[in-house]
């Protein structure tokens, strides 16, 4: 019985890894400015969105205001590791439309304006 059990524990665990989608986890975002954070991208409704959760300056944590702060916002899959939504760039407070490709643990996320003809790329590398 208790082999029954623990077995049971194990297919529920692997189960709700399997059943996670690529773009969920602990994300480390690339240096901007000599600051980097690591964002917990997690579901939003139909989607997902990324809190930045620690903040790093010139490789030491410190306690950033823009903790807590949704930097990743309403990002849809749309396919194949694909995602669209929006992104906020701490540096100059702005938000821009934005898309995602997630593989493996890498994630190339852009942020765009003027319909997507002018885009500026951030390669994040998973943490967790």
């Amino acid at each position: 019985m208790r082999n029954i059990i623990c077995a049971g524990a194990l297919l529920l665990a692997l189960a709700g890894v399997a059943g996670a989608d690529p773009i969920e986890g602990l994300w480390q975002t690339q240096p901007d400015e000599g600051s980097f954070a690591h964002v917990t991208i997690a579901p939003c409704g139909a989607a997902f969105c990324g809190t930045i959760t620690r903040t790093f300056k010139d490789r030491a944590e410190y306690q950033s205001p823009n903790i807590g702060r949704q930097i990743v916002i309403d990002m849809a899959p749309s396919g194949g590791g694909q995602y669209q939504g929006r992104v906020w760039r701490p540096a100059n407070d702005r938000i821009y439309s934005g898309k995602a490709s997630v593989e493996g643990d890498r994630m190339s996320l852009s942020g765009c304006v003027a319909g997507g003809l002018l885009c500026k790329s951030q390669t994040w590398v998973r943490v967790q």
